[in-house]
């Protein structure tokens, strides 16, 4: 209606400049007649300036003009066309002679004071001002209401609101001139739902599977509680491609949907029906290669392995040409040698009956070398640092293998951002060479913890620091404390942790990953010592002075150890092996007996421990946190030396260690310990965004043993299972493994056990990828169990458990948990244990298994 008002004063104002002419002159006028402007007046403007109304017009003074006529026409419609009034009018102010002098008349549109939203919450009315961003000042148009209604119903309709309506009120302001502001009446109405999704013309594929294939408009069942069954029209026509691909999957490449409809079966919710037209079933015929010379079509065939007669699947086609997520693709032949520029174009040369002949067109290129490797965002990472962990060197054929195993390994430094990761190729094709430029992002790594938990049967609290990017060369150089001296990928760890009298522990510890600068050896170093009392003094008043504390019980525990790793390139290079040699020192003075102290064996003496560690594994996991891909898979031997065999060898004599004391039979503890462990990370959806559904699944074993029978078990590096408990502090080298669901310790003796197994299967999904603050939530399952020997362990008698958790990862403390677990077993012996409960964890490891 309002565009049929402007329509008839674009024709109608000429027409009256002209009647009101002839009124003011006694001449006929029934042909226009040529006029020149003598002068421009503007009325009715308040907040425009009238200079720029006669710009917008386009009238000049001194300019001839037909009255009526064409200029005068479009000098309207270009007041119309700058949207800022809603009437425009040009009039003859008076006529001497052939001058005209002119009058413009406009009504401005309302300016906006501000707008007002009712209907909805304080976040909705925020998330809707940022949506529509109306601004104090901007001028009310038509089309700026129809636009805001618009956009309100569009948000709305994006979350399952089909029903929304806007009302917009306009109200003038009292105190200023031409101003208004608005009140938005929003009515949300009720979410609509899809009760249920159905399809017709379908026999090859099932219903079920067809809905399975949509993946946002799903009907609402009682059994999936965590799904939403909201109608939203734009993933509605997303899944209706997806259930083409599906038909496209199974050999359906004429499959078409020909009709959908949505309609309402009640007032929250709708019907949704697809009828599908599958046609044929077709099938893989003849394949055949032109344009290669690198390789022989026989081996291009080996890689592509689709045989004669397997169901027509273009998008398998597509993975093993392109881009194979689970083993090699043609495409990584080629580019693997260099060939950058390499593309396959398959084109289908003859579909006849149910069969398709294909030719598969390859354009090699020619082979690209590496020209220079650029590092891009590094920040306060030394670019040394970066470099050392780039397989690309200048000078080699470009390797798309290894420009992805790149990416891997500066995920896994920590340093940066794994979801902001880059690698640009800038191509010269006059020279045949390549640029790489990896693209990297810092972000905070260095991490603060304090916390408190529970352990040693008492509230501990700690304190650690972190510092993970460390340069211990500038130690000393002032300049470099930024605040600290950093950028070089050295570890250093700081850690205390006491509950006052009964439990102090401080460690440091160091790791060089780059040895010398050439290879990834890894240096590691580490010192730590703790005591652990029943609170008593050391000594009390006598009349001779200060004496030791007969009541006083204590355990002083100091140990340093100092190791290599070395990455290998034999089977491939995700292997490593780490060596290390510890030493601990174990100081006991009238410790086990008090209340909550933990049995060692015996009470007081001094026992060491010296041992050799070597690990075997192999650790091809994309990133530390929230893994999506990949495993870590190790075996571990922690031995003493034989001691009491030496002894024998050397003296020829044969102690009598059963009758022996404890502190003297401890005295070098001896013992050999065994561990096994594998985890696994499997992706069950592909998400662009990188929020996929992960599947982790663990297992491991471990056992102690003993070199000779006589001495019996060592005291020390036992297995606990049970619970979550506060790791991280040092008491008797003792191994601690969760089960979530369960008391803390609760699943072994109170001596610990020597034979261990446990099962984990974790299905994770991430909140946030957010460098800042990483969270994910997971659902698990999990058995386990210890025994006192070998001859004991049944893999089949497990305590099992289930719950839900949550990991946050927070650059300044690390990763955090939260768990709760129910359990499935009862534990002999303790009847009044929780059926459920919660678990706090610090850390992204609940125990070595």
């Amino acid at each position: 209606m309002i565009r049929l008002f402007h329509f008839l004063l674009l024709i109608l104002g000429p027409l009256a400049l002209w009647a009101q002419v002839t009124r003011e002159k006694t001449m006929d006028y029934g042909f226009p007649e040529e006029y020149e402007i003598g002068g421009i007046t503007v009325s009715g403007t308040v907040n425009t300036d009238a200079n720029a109304v006669k710009l917008f017009a386009g009238l000049v003074v001194g300019e001839k003009i037909q009255v009526p006529g064409e200029r005068i026409t479009k000098a309207m419609r270009n007041l119309w066309d700058q949207k800022l009034f809603s009437d425009v009018r040009i009039e003859a102010a008076e006529i001497r002679g052939r001058t005209i002098f002119l009058n413009i008349i406009v009504q401005e549109q309302p300016k906006l004071l501000f707008t007002k939203y009712e209907g909805l919450s304080r976040s909705e009315t925020d998330k809707i001002r940022d949506e529509i961003k109306l601004v104090a000042g901007q001028q009310v148009t038509e089309a700026l209401l129809t636009n805001t209604r618009l956009a309100i119903r569009r948000y709305f309709s994006e979350k399952g609101f089909m029903r929304t309506t806007v009302n917009i009120v306009e109200n003038a302001d009292t105190a200023r001139a031409n101003a208004v502001w608005l009140l938005v009446k929003v009515n949300k109405g009720p979410k609509v739902k899809i009760k249920d999704v159905v399809f017709h013309g379908n026999s090859a594929i099932s219903d079920g599977k067809l809905r399975k294939a949509m993946k946002k408009t799903r009907r609402k069942v009682w059994w999936n509680i965590f799904g939403s069954s909201k109608f939203l029209p734009a993933e509605f026509k997303n899944d209706r491609a997806r259930v083409i691909d599906l038909y496209n999957e199974k050999g359906y490449r004429n499959a078409t949907i020909t009709h959908d409809t949505v309609y309402d079966v009640s007032t929250d919710r709708v019907q949704v029906e697809v009828t599908v037209d599958e046609g044929a079933q077709f099938h893989f015929r003849n394949i055949t290669w032109t344009g290669n010379t690198k390789y022989r079509s026989s081996r291009l065939d080996s890689i592509l392995n689709i045989r004669k007669g397997d169901v027509y699947n273009k998008r398998l086609l597509e993975s093993r040409l392109y881009m194979n997520p689970s083993g090699m693709d043609v495409s990584s032949l080629y580019m693997d040698d260099g060939y950058l520029g390499f593309y396959p174009e398959p084109v289908e040369l003859l579909a006849e009956g149910d069969s398709i002949d294909l030719e598969i067109r390859i354009r090699e290129g020619r082979q690209y070398r590496i020209r220079n490797v650029i590092i891009l965002g590094n920040t306060k990472t030394n670019e040394h640092v970066v470099r050392r962990e780039i397989r690309s060197k200048p000078g080699q054929l470009f390797n798309r293998s290894d420009v992805i195993r790149t990416q891997r390994e500066l995920a896994n430094l920590g340093y940066f951002n794994p979801e902001a990761l880059g690698v640009n190729p800038v191509q010269d094709p006059r020279t045949g060479t390549v640029d790489l430029e990896y693209t990297v992002e810092e972000k905070p790594s260095d991490r603060l913890e304090l916390s408190g938990g529970y352990g040693v049967g008492r509230l501990v609290l700690s304190l650690g620091l972190s510092f993970t990017n460390f340069s211990m060369r500038n130690l000393f150089n002032g300049k470099a404390w930024t605040p600290l001296p950093s950028g070089d990928g050295q570890t250093l760890n700081l850690r205390a942790q006491t509950n006052g009298r009964f439990f102090q522990s401080y460690s440091m510890s160091f790791v060089e990953p780059w040895l010398g600068g050439r290879k990834p050896n890894a240096l590691s170093f580490s010192v730590y010592h703790s005591v652990q009392t029943n609170g008593q003094s050391k000594t009390i008043s006598s009349p001779d002075g200060p004496i030791a504390n007969p009541l006083r019980s204590s355990l002083l525990i100091t140990g340093a150890s100092v190791g290599l790793g070395k990455r290998l390139q034999w089977p491939d290079d995700f292997f490593i092996l780490r060596q290390t040699i510890g030493l601990q020192n174990y100081n006991l003075d009238n410790f086990g007996t008090g209340t909550g102290q933990i049995q060692l064996g015996f009470s007081s003496g001094i026992s060491n421990v010296i041992s050799y560690t070597a690990q075997f594994s192999r650790n091809s996991v994309d990133q530390p946190f929230f893994a999506r891909t990949g495993s870590d898979v190790s075996l571990t031997l922690k031995a003493t030396p034989p001691w009491s065999l030496i002894d024998q060898r050397l003296t020829g004599n044969v102690r009598d260690w059963a009758n022996m004391e404890p502190a003297e039979r401890y005295r070098l503890a001896e013992f050999h310990k065994w561990k096994f462990s594998t985890q696994w990370y499997n992706k069950l959806t592909r998400s662009k965004s990188g929020h996929n559904l992960v599947l982790m699944t663990r297992a491991g074993f471990g056992y102690l043993g003993r070199y000779n029978t006589a001495i019996g078990d060592a005291p020390f590096d036992r297995f606990y299972m049970g619970g979550i408990p506060l790791t991280g502090f040092i008491l008797d080298g003792r191994e601690i493994v969760s089960l979530r669901g369960y008391d803390d310790f609760s699943l072994t003796p109170s001596t610990g056990n020597f034979v261990v197994s446990k099962y984990t299967a974790e299905l994770r999904f991430p909140v946030s990828l957010n460098p800042s603050a990483t969270i994910y939530t997971l659902g698990f399952m999990e058995a386990g169990n210890t025994w006192g020997s070998l001859s004991e362990f049944d893999p089949f008698n497990l305590y099992r458990s289930a719950g839900v958790g949550l990991r946050l990862f927070l650059p300044m403390f690390g990763p955090m948990g939260l768990d709760y677990g129910w359990r499935l077993n009862d534990v002999p012996g303790a009847p009044n244990m929780s059926r459920s409960q919660f678990h706090f964890s610090i850390g992204i490891d609940l125990g070595e298994l």
